[in-house]
């Protein structure tokens, strides 16, 4: 069956209006980048502070590496600048555990290296025209840089959690909103929707093409779990009742002795949490992060009810009952503000469950855009008619039942790395990452 095109088109972008939108994206990328990389001293920066992470150095050299690949070279067809360093700095050549031992570039000559492959591409794109090849068509090129940079940013924060030491990042807390009175759980009629997209000239291979599915009615949260029910969980021994985990979860939590949320300990009656370098109560009305999938399951389970497939958790996110088509947005086409979601690392955590009215979608649901990355049913697999570009390593090599899907972004991620349409992907047992989830069931359950 084939999609009707309902993205937004390419042709709704002249050439000014990408050029201005890829350089305010590119800006916003590498101020946060600056942020994130001379908020510590060196040997913060130098130092491995989880197995699971690159030293931030790695992370802004390897940042202006692939500006350079990709921008200046792949699109400018310039000569490489630096091309001894391109081995140091590919992903897939070397693992994170194996980085610090690599001859990195120190703090100073990274810095120097990203800001004047920067400054080349500024150039560069002064005179973009924004045709003539796929990579350069609608200025994909510089939107794929724009979003790699954020989601190593976003990655950079990950280890900024993980770091010991003090506190050295600072952000308002979310603004309060009315309490949310709203039901629990909306029912999503059955039927087709489409998933995916054709038409969003910054989407990556895997978001594509625009194709129709048919989901049976199912019934999903209208916000995602909180804390607060999250510890009903733990309180009714959900992590030592062994029917409630898959068995590869079960295997996993028992081995590590895991019995709560990565950064939470209790105190007496309480629990705490360590966030950014801070301790402090976990508060009931949040969104649960830093969850597992097998946790997210297990939960599920003891709830009587399960995740949400992938293609459930889009419907609930795009489909407009009252016109049919899939939208960008749970609120409509229009680009994220603040008023519809958390993204962008303007808070340092998620907002209360029930924020953000104005970026509920048509059926009711909030936050499915922001806050924390939701978990799904569904294995990372390739949509119908996919081709991968610009090259495999992106998502084809990840395809497969070891890895399940992540949607909707988190308080870390850049509105520029975030659609309706966004596909993360992660191991089932990654807790680092800032993902929680929400739960679904049937319409006959």
């Amino acid at each position: 069956m084939t999609a009707p095109e309902t993205d937004t088109p390419t042709a709704k972008w002249d050439t000014e209006a990408l050029r201005e939108r890829a350089l305010a994206s590119l800006t916003t990328a590498r101020d946060r980048t600056t942020l994130l990389t001379t908020c510590v001293d060196e040997p913060d920066l130098t130092a491995q502070h989880s197995p699971l992470m690159s030293p931030l150095v790695w992370d802004l050299a390897h940042i202006g590496n692939q500006e350079e690949l990709w921008l200046l070279r792949a699109v400018g067809g310039r000569e490489a600048m630096r091309p001894e360093i391109d081995s140091l700095y590919d992903a897939f050549e070397h693992p994170r555990a194996e980085r610090p031992s690599l001859p990195l570039l120190p703090p100073a000559e990274a810095r120097r290296y990203a800001a004047e492959v920067r400054g080349r591409v500024l150039d560069l794109l002064a005179g973009a025209d924004f045709h003539g090849t796929r990579l350069t068509e609608a200025g994909f090129a510089f939107g794929m840089i724009a979003q790699h940079e954020q989601q190593h940013d976003e990655t950079m924060l990950i280890t900024h959690q993980l770091r010991s030491g003090p506190a050295v990042l600072t952000a308002p807390e979310p603004e309060p909103g009315p309490p949310f009175t709203g039901p629990a759980d909306v029912l999503i009629p059955g039927g087709p929707f489409t998933m995916g997209t054709s038409g969003e000239p910054w989407a990556l291979d895997n978001e594509r093409p625009a194709h129709v599915r048919e989901v049976a009615p199912f019934w999903i949260d209208t916000t995602p779990v909180t804390n607060g029910a999250y510890q009903a969980f733990i309180e009714d021994g959900g992590y030592d009742t062994e029917r409630w985990w898959a068995p590869e979860g079960w295997a996993h939590i028992r081995r590590h002795g895991i019995t709560a949320p990565l950064f939470w300990r209790r105190d007496g009656d309480r629990w705490l949490r360590r966030r950014f370098g801070t301790t402090e109560a976990v508060p009931p009305d949040e969104p649960v992060v830093h969850v597992c999938w097998y946790e997210a399951d297990a939960y599920a389970r003891w709830a009587g009810r399960r995740l949400p497939t992938e293609a459930e958790w889009e419907k609930a996110a795009r489909h407009d009952p009252a016109t049919g088509r899939s939208r960008r947005y749970p609120w409509g086409d229009a680009d994220p503000a603040p008023r519809h979601a958390n993204l962008g690392q303007r808070h340092l955590g998620p907002a209360p469950a029930g924020s953000y009215p104005e970026g509920e979608s048509p059926y009711g649901v909030r936050q499915l855009i922001g806050d924390v990355w939701e978990w799904t049913a569904s294995d990372f697999l390739p949509y119908p008619g996919f081709r991968a570009f610009p090259y495999k390593e992106y998502s084809e090599v990840f395809f497969g039942p070891e890895y399940k899907v992540l949607r909707g972004g988190s308080f870390a991620v850049d509105p520029v790395a975030c659609r309706g349409t966004f596909r993360n992907w992660d191991y089932p047992i990654r807790r680092q990452i800032f993902s929680g989830f929400r739960t679904a069931r049937s319409e006959d359950a």
